[in-house]
């Protein structure tokens, strides 16, 4: 049987074998024997990340793939389950493990999200997502976001290889890149998070204006911090945040 991909559910299957390999490597670290794949599709990258853990579940939604996959791994320690990944419940694991997938680009926010705010952190995260949104989360360019900051407070962020188009069936319209996270327990507060938010609700716009701050208190503060008065949100890292925002509690 020869299964198509789903254009709505943004199914784009890698083909090659080098990156696949890659991504599964990035996902290896010592005393983790358990993998979760998100969406593994046709099993290019299950078939990789089974030479590395002892167990992989395999979370797809296409209802399709999901009873087809068991099929091309027979023997193999491979549980799939047939729902939504962000539907999953992690606290349901109870030993240490990975994460990695080639995920849907429309619902990368969500999916990053659940796995660095769950009780029951992974050990890792691999992800293939599109590199723009990698480059964004990693902010290379020493300009933040509400994405980059919500997630660097919460996992170490690294880039791996950028993964070109044409390696996919069907190829989606741009590059795709390797993401890996490290989670830890939150840096800063759920408080300076909701400033940061607060901030971004113009980006462009200067930081003071996005606060409301008097002229007065916001050249007191910024000048205690060594900040710009000119400064846009997207400046501060996420250290300055914590800083600001102590400084505007007292």
């Amino acid at each position: 049987m020869v299964l198509k991909n789903n254009k709505s559910l943004g199914q784009h299957w890698l083909k090659d074998r080098a990156t696949l390999d890659a991504i599964a490597d990035y996902s290896c670290i010592f005393d983790t024997s358990l993998c979760i794949e998100i969406g593994p599709g046709l099993g290019t990258l299950t078939s990789s990340l089974l030479k590395c853990f002892d167990k992989v579940i395999a979370v797809e939604y296409d209802s399709r793939l999901a009873e087809n996959l068991p099929k091309s791994f027979p023997g193999k320690n491979l549980e799939v389950i047939n729902m939504d990944f962000l539907k999953f419940d992690l606290e349901s694991i109870k030993e240490p493990y990975a994460v990695a997938g080639n995920i849907p680009y429309y619902i990368t926010s969500p999916i990053i999200m659940k796995l660095i705010e769950t009780k029951n952190l992974p050990k890792r995260i691999v992800l293939l997502i599109q590199k723009e949104v990698a480059e964004r989360i990693a902010a290379r360019d020493n300009k933040e976001s509400v994405l980059s900051l919500s997630v660097k407070n919460r996992a170490d962020v690294e880039l791996g290889p950028v993964v070109k188009r044409e390696l996919f069936t069907p190829p989606p319209k741009v590059d795709s890149q390797v993401i890996i996270l490290d989670p830890h327990p939150p840096i800063v507060s759920e408080e300076v998070i909701k400033l940061v938010k607060r901030g971004f609700s113009a980006p462009r716009k200067k930081l003071v204006k996005n606060l409301g701050l008097e002229k007065t208190k916001a050249d007191q503060v910024f000048n205690s911090l060594g900040l710009s008065p000119d400064a846009r949100p997207a400046d501060l890292s996420l250290s300055e945040w914590q800083n600001l925002q102590v400084a505007l509690s007292n």
